[in-house]
């Protein structure tokens, strides 16, 4: 699925995380929040073999996502996506998400995570349907801060 433009770029310039939302192999939904990175017209999380969410996605690779921040101005892209284990991708995206939210791996938070026992998978979430919303200027007048943040068109 192609995505506009200023969708885009919400995706790649906002640092916050995506919630996935993901049933259990007993049918349950589960929503967990994780780092991701877009490209390529998908977004990428990394998170170790052994997670429950891979068995999760491997079960059933239907998913949901959610990137939207908590605060004001409220605005977001919300969309149902398939997700694919991607096992030789891990440590690769593990990495470029730690320079993406932490600037860096030079840090103990980042260190710790580079340096935790069994394999890292990526997960590539391609989207399938997804809509965005932007309450910013319904909002305008109710804002007590002006957030600069870009926000989807």
């Amino acid at each position: 699925m192609k995505l506009e433009v200023s969708v885009k770029d919400y995706l790649r310039e906002t640092k916050i995380p995506l919630r996935l939302s993901t049933a259990t192999i007993f049918g349950w939904p589960v929503v967990q929040s994780m780092w991701y990175l877009y490209e390529d017209g998908a977004l990428y999380c990394a998170t170790p073999q052994r997670a429950k969410v891979v068995d999760y996605l491997m079960h059933e690779p239907r998913c949901g996502f959610e990137v939207a921040a908590d605060q004001p101005p409220y605005c977001g892209v919300r969309g149902r996506a398939v997700a694919r284990i991607v096992a030789d991708r891990g440590s690769e995206i593990l990495e470029r998400l730690l320079v993406r939210y932490l600037e860096g791996v030079d840090n103990p938070l980042a260190q710790g995570l580079l340096t935790r026992s069994g394999p890292e998978v990526a997960i590539r979430l391609e989207p399938q349907s997804y809509f965005c919303w932007n309450f910013t200027d319904r909002m305008a007048d109710s804002l007590v801060h002006r957030n600069a943040k870009i926000c989807p068109g």
